[in-house]
């Protein structure tokens, strides 16, 4: 057989445990509709790739399963000393939903606040 492989290339895993609020305020993205969530990692990304995370919140110990997307990637040195990583938007799924509204009742008022966080 010929031509390139028709496999596609399995996700990445990432653990991703968030012990504060302040932390989970710095890392939520509320601009993606279905929310996302910025992760720090010096690992090579492009825009579209799989990632599988498993995401702790807060005062929690169950793990939040998504498979995302990477839908931003802030590189290294970036301007305003901005934290290399990602931001992964969350599938459009009900669990992802889900998630969304118990991030954001964690966050309370502080969601969409005017204070600095990792993300856009």
């Amino acid at each position: 057989m010929s031509g390139p492989a028709t496999t596609a290339s399995r996700p990445s895993i990432i653990q991703l445990s968030i012990k504060e609020k302040s932390d989970l305020y710095t890392a939520y993205i509320p601009l993606f509709k279905e929310g996302g969530i910025f992760i720090a990692t010096t690992r090579d990304y492009k825009l579209g790739d799989d990632v599988y995370v498993l995401l702790t919140l807060p005062d929690e110990t169950q793990r939040h399963p998504i498979t995302g997307k990477v839908a931003w990637i802030t590189p290294p040195h970036a301007a305003g000393n901005q934290t290399q990583g990602i931001g992964v938007r969350f599938p459009v799924e009900e669990k992802s939903r889900t998630l969304k509204a118990k991030i954001e009742e964690l966050l309370g008022p502080n969601v969409g606040a005017s204070r600095a966080t990792d993300t856009i």
